[in-house]
């Protein structure tokens, strides 16, 4: 994936509208971005090379004795961060994103995963682009930078032509070596005129040459058809955990109802037939039952509640997510310091909230039941790509999301809106659970 592990990639970049500058500042911005991305090109290009030759040369080298290994996953990597520099200076210097790219996750520890790093088809194409961009960018900085030092200084050759060295009985300049006469008028005319050329000239020459080096990062640091069928995989991962974590909420649900209100429901069903056997013989042993039926309603209802609660309360859908997680840390056993920071006057979208709701009152109950905490810190905060939701427990700690286990479902929840759950959970504590619910693509 990419450097943030995601299956696509490509930045956004901002640019200012036509209507809010003229044409001549515009032309001016291009080419200043233009000449910046051509020079800046070198510099940078001298380091990714070398380290490119040097590390796969070191890694093929050694590799029957295994030092090779690690050495071309580090010079993979290396490559990697050359590669996403390059992506946003291009991005910067044309004003229009980079198609997606598509980095593979490496799973697993050790050996493994160092061997599943190499076969990364995206990883060598960044290390071949650090070797091929290497003479493209030499070339495309020579060009650019003579080209405009020496437009502009041809143009000012009026100004500083005095100071060049001559004999006293002849005049040689560039008219000269043309014409092989001597004429200091047509030797400035000729240079300021081939000056002019060349600065006006300068847009087109600097934008071809940011288009060539641009093409060369679009045609290797970009891999569209990879990262569509990584986001495709991704989607129907996400689908699947969705369905997965449906089912077992419905498993759940069934399993509570059948223990809970259900036994309820049959007990109170019982003692009102018993109510009406005894109500002609014994009417204050049917007042009694009538008054144990009376209790086992108000139970089963406030379990019916309770049960509704953990799938969508009311509240959530009335007054919106920080109500609802204030209900929530208000109904928990264990003190819960709560911190949502939510803009004002403005809902998320239903998906988020009821996601980052399930988020806090699963972790709130995990914390009941297992952290033997006396403390529980819930922070939520957005921002404008994404939801932050994070719940700290002062606890034992030893929190994981294996099957089986109170936070197990969280994950699959996550995955349905393309979130990220992360657990931190030493052994003695604190545990920290921080789940990112992204924005984008979940409705208004």
């Amino acid at each position: 994936m990419s450097d943030a592990d995601l299956p696509m990639g490509g930045g956004s970049v901002t640019t200012v509208p036509d209507t809010a500058v003229g044409p001549a500042p515009r032309r001016a911005a291009r080419i200043r971005a233009g000449l910046l991305y051509l020079v800046l090109g070198l510099p940078l290009a001298i380091p990714a090379f070398v380290l490119a030759v040097a590390g796969f040369a070191a890694g093929v080298g050694t590799i029957v004795v295994w030092v090779g290994v690690p050495i071309l996953a580090l010079t993979l990597r290396a490559s990697r961060g050359f590669a996403e520099l390059e992506r946003r200076a291009t991005e910067r210097a044309t004003g229009r994103p980079l198609p997606p790219y598509h980095y593979r996750t490496a799973d697993g520890r050790g050996l493994g995963r160092i061997f599943r790093s190499l076969g990364d088809p995206q990883s060598w194409r960044d290390l071949v682009h650090a070797i091929v961009a290497f003479p493209v960018r030499i070339a495309t900085f020579v060009i650019g930078v003579v080209w405009s030092v020496a437009g502009l200084g041809a143009t000012l050759y009026v100004l500083w032509e005095w100071s060049l060295p001559r004999s006293d009985d002849e005049y040689k300049g560039l008219y000269g070596l043309l014409t092989q006469s001597a004429s200091r008028l047509g030797d400035i005319t000729l240079n300021t005129v081939v000056g002019v050329l060349m600065l006006v000239t300068l847009p087109w020459v600097v934008r071809g040459l940011v288009a060539f080096r641009a093409g060369l990062a679009r045609g290797l640091l970009t891999n569209q058809t990879a990262a569509l069928k990584a986001r495709a995989e991704q989607l129907a991962a996400g689908r699947r955990a969705a369905v997965q974590a449906e089912a077992q909420t419905l498993r759940r649900l069934e399993r509570d109802i059948h223990d809970g209100p259900q036994q309820r429901l049959v007990r109170l069903n019982m003692d009102l037939e018993t109510v009406t056997r005894r109500l002609d013989d014994d009417p204050d042993k049917a007042r009694s039952l009538v008054d144990e039926a009376l209790t086992q309603s108000r139970e089963a209802l406030a379990e019916l509640r309770a049960l509704s609660r953990g799938i969508a309360p009311p509240i959530l859908a009335d007054r919106g997510l920080g109500a609802a997680l204030a209900a929530a840390a208000a109904r928990s056993p264990v003190q819960v310091s709560l911190d949502v920071a939510l803009p004002q006057g403005q809902r998320l979208a239903a998906a988020v909230e009821n996601t980052a709701y399930f988020v806090v009152t699963e972790s709130l109950t995990n914390v009941a039941k297992h952290a033997r905490a006396s403390l529980c810190t819930v922070t939520v905060s957005v921002d404008a790509e994404r939801v932050l939701v994070q719940v700290r427990d002062d606890g034992i700690g030893g929190a994981h999301l294996g099957k089986g286990h109170g936070l197990s479902g969280l994950s699959d929840r996550l995955s349905a809106v393309e979130g990220v759950l992360d657990v931190v959970s030493p052994a003695g504590g604190p545990t920290v659970v921080t789940a990112e619910i992204p924005l984008a693509g979940l409705g208004g």
